[in-house]
């Protein structure tokens, strides 16, 4: 799957508005956001070829990306609630 099915947008369509003022107002969620779309690129690369890595390492960047769409879900939910 290519990294813009993984964009942040692309995992929660319906809190577009909450990811905007997440990335306004805070700082964390502005440094998870850059993360995340850092290693979203980096396995869209793996996986089309272009850089080099073993299929553990692969493995590893998936779940710590999936890691980063917990907290990003936390997030929201906190900012929703407040």
């Amino acid at each position: 799957m290519s990294e813009n099915g993984h964009d942040l947008h692309a995992e929660f369509p319906q809190h577009r508005a909450v990811l905007h003022d997440l990335k306004v107002e805070n700082a964390s969620f502005r440094e998870l956001s850059a993360r995340y779309h850092e290693i979203a690129q980096e396995i869209s690369r793996i996986e089309a070829g272009i850089e080099p890595a073993s299929d553990q390492r692969l493995e590893d960047l998936k779940k710590h990306r999936l890691q980063m769409l917990d907290q990003v879900s936390a997030m929201i939910a906190e900012k929703q609630a407040a």
